[in-house]
């Protein structure tokens, strides 16, 4: 064989050792990520999930919570739970993750990973998975989710407000920023079902009923909201709030579609969302149809928990989820 003929073959092999490699180095999410490397890593967060909401039933909400305020906001990298430093803020102490809490439960379940499986499970997988082992627990369905996701290494702070929607603004601004994360119409308002529980503290309503109650507010809802906000400037160290759902305020169930259309949704976009063209319909049929409803969320809930992770050789896996595990430039 001539040597013109074996450098030929030489690079044919080449590349397609370097292709093989380069597919083995970023393999994506996948079905059972941790099969090998943590068979009982999905188990290990079922079971202590049960068990702090057997001890404190409101951390489902702050799982559930946690899902959104993370992957919307450019990556599912566990970014939102990073701690303060000298280099930056965390997206905890940003006016728009105003309430959340119960971080530590998701230490708690990190530690129980640690034991299991040492250096093996990212904080974002499990930032994802008690998110919809949460949802189980409150009555919802169960959506089976890829796994493999990395840790990133900084807070998002400055961008924060650029990329999560807030409850104040116009619906096509909401819509826009979902549809950037590929969620459409149908799954926006299957997610925001979300706010079937729960519970809303006083400073994020106050301005539907101070100085004038907002008139398009159910007239026998304002008695039980004014009742629970009495104060027009509340304390937001105080325990103000009032339930998302009155009626099954510790269920995941579609009840939520049928308050806001009795105008009793408590922020200004859950009026909004059943009062848009765009989304009442969707809205309509999800208060009609609660397995409608869930199938929407479990597509929708997916493509969130999807958004552009870091996989592969990106990003690290955190020894604890409040810090990086060394700084970077």
């Amino acid at each position: 064989m001539s040597s013109r003929a074996l450098f030929f073959f030489a690079l044919l092999a080449f590349s397609a050792v370097s292709c093989f490699a380069e597919n083995e180095e970023e393999p994506g999410l996948v079905m059972d990520f941790y099969k090998d490397s943590c068979p009982q890593a999905e188990d290990v967060i079922r079971e202590q999930v049960k068990l702090l909401y057997k001890r404190h039933k409101n951390t489902a909400f702050s799982w559930l919570r946690n899902i959104f305020h993370d992957c919307a906001l450019q990556s599912c990298d566990a970014s939102l739970l990073l701690d303060s430093t000298r280099r930056s803020l965390s997206e905890k102490e940003m006016d728009r993750s105003f309430g959340m809490r119960n971080f530590r439960y998701i230490e708690e379940i990190k530690e129980a990973l640690e034991r299991e499986c040492p250096g093996v499970v990212s904080c974002s997988d499990v930032l994802v998975l008690s998110a919809r082992e949460g949802v189980v627990r409150l009555g919802g369905p169960f959506i089976p989710l890829k796994t493999g996701r990395r840790d990133g290494r900084r807070s998002r702070a400055e961008i924060l407000e650029q990329y999560l929607p807030d409850h104040n603004e116009s619906m096509s601004t909401v819509l826009e920023k979902f549809a950037d994360m590929g969620i459409d119409t149908p799954g926006l308002v299957a997610l925001l079902g979300a706010h079937s529980v729960g519970r809303t503290h006083c400073v994020k309503l106050v301005h539907r009923l101070y100085p004038e109650v907002d008139p398009q507010l159910n007239p026998d809802h304002v008695g039980h909201m004014l009742k629970k906000c009495p104060d027009a400037i509340p304390d937001p160290k105080a325990v103000q709030y009032v339930r998302n759902d009155r009626g099954t305020p510790m269920i995941f169930d579609n009840n939520y579609y049928r308050n806001i259309l009795d105008n009793k949704g408590l922020m200004m976009v859950d009026h909004q969302l059943a009062t848009d063209k765009r989304t009442k319909p969707y809205v309509k049929k999800m208060a009609k149809s609660q397995d409608y409803f869930f199938k929407e969320f479990s597509r929708a809930f997916t493509i969130l928990s999807e958004n552009n992770p870091l996989t592969g050789t990106k990003g690290e896996i955190r020894q604890q989820c409040n810090v990086a595990n060394k700084i970077h430039d």
